[in-house]
C-alpha cells in the first residue's frame, strides 16, 4: 500500500472506482495528441486529485460509449452534439462530461485545461447536485475548478487545471490557515479569482458570480451549452444519449 493510498484528505463515493471512456468525436485538431492527454489526464486524477479529494478512476481511450462506464467525450460544439444524439447523461444513465473543442479554442481556452476541469468536477459531484453553504447564507455549487478555472499547471509537459481544494467550501477556516487550491493562489474560502466564476443558489435560483469584471465579459461571450453546469437543479429532466449503433459498448 502506497504512502498515497492511506492518507486521503477527504472522500467521496468510496464504493465505486468508475471507468470513464475517453473518446474523440471532434473535427477540430485538440491541439494535443489524444493519446497523450488521456494519459495525463489519468495522471493528473491519480497523483494530483485522488491524494486531496479521494475520487479515484479509471480512464479508458474509446470509440463511443462503453457499457456501464462514464464517459469524456470530446465534441466539435453543442450543435454537433445534439446532432449525433449526445445528451445529458451516457446511454446507461451514467455521468457524461462534455469537452467542446470549437467552442474552446473560439475563448481561447486549451482543449487539455477544459478536458481536466470538466473531468475533475464531475468526479466530485457527478450527480450535479452537491452545495456548500457560503458567505451570506448562499449556497455556493460544488464545482472543484470554476473559480480557478484560468490557472492551470503542466502533467507531462501537458496544460491542466488548478482545482479548489475541500477547505474551500469550509467557511471556517481563517484566511492563510489552509491550502486552498492546488497551484496556491487562493488564500481563503469561497475565494474566486480573478478568472473564475462559481454558480450559486439565491433567491430561489441558480446565478452565476464572477472574479472580476472582465471575466463576465469572457463568460458571457462563451457559448455554455450542454456544460455541465447548466444542467444544476435542473438534473430531474436530464435525458440519456443514444447508443451509437454498431458502435463499441
Amino acid at each position: 500500500m502506497t504512502a498515497r493510498s492511506r492518507f486521503i484528505a477527504a472522500a467521496f463515493d468510496h464504493g465505486q472506482i468508475p471507468t470513464i471512456a475517453c473518446f474523440n468525436s471532434a473535427t477540430a485538431d485538440l491541439g494535443v495528441d489524444f493519446d497523450r492527454l488521456v494519459a495525463a489526464l489519468q495522471t493528473f486524477v491519480d497523483d494530483h486529485f485522488v491524494p486531496v479529494w479521494g475520487t479515484p478512476a479509471k480512464l479508458a481511450k474509446a470509440t463511443t460509449f462503453r457499457k456501464g462506464a462514464w464517459a469524456l467525450a470530446f465534441l466539435d460544439d453543442a450543435d454537433v452534439a445534439n446532432a449525433l444524439g449526445y445528451h445529458d447523461l451516457t446511454p446507461d444513465g451514467l455521468p457524461l462530461s462534455k469537452v467542446f473543442v470549437k467552442s474552446t479554442l473560439a475563448a481561447g481556452q486549451k482543449v487539455s485545461v477544459t478536458a481536466c476541469h470538466e473531468l475533475a468536477e464531475m468526479l466530485v459531484d457527478p450527480a450535479i447536485n452537491l452545495a456548500a453553504t457560503g458567505p451570506g447564507n448562499v449556497f455556493y455549487a460544488y464545482e472543484t475548478a470554476d473559480a480557478v478555472e484560468e490557472i492551470e499547471f503542466p502533467v507531462g509537459g501537458i496544460a491542466m487545471s488548478d482545482f479548489v481544494y475541500p477547505a474551500w467550501f469550509e467557511g471556517f477556516r481563517k484566511p492563510g490557515s489552509a491550502q486552498f487550491d492546488h497551484e496556491k493562489k487562493v488564500t481563503r474560502p469561497f475565494q474566486i479569482l480573478s478568472g473564475g466564476y462559481m454558480s450559486v443558489f439565491k433567491d430561489g435560483s441558480w446565478t452565476q458570480i464572477f472574479g472580476s469584471p472582465a471575466k463576465a465579459r469572457r463568460f458571457a461571450r462563451e457559448d455554455r451549452r450542454g456544460h455541465r453546469s447548466t444542467y444544476r437543479g435542473k438534473t430531474g429532466r436530464m435525458r440519456a444519449s443514444r447508443r451509437k449503433t454498431g458502435g463499441r459498448l
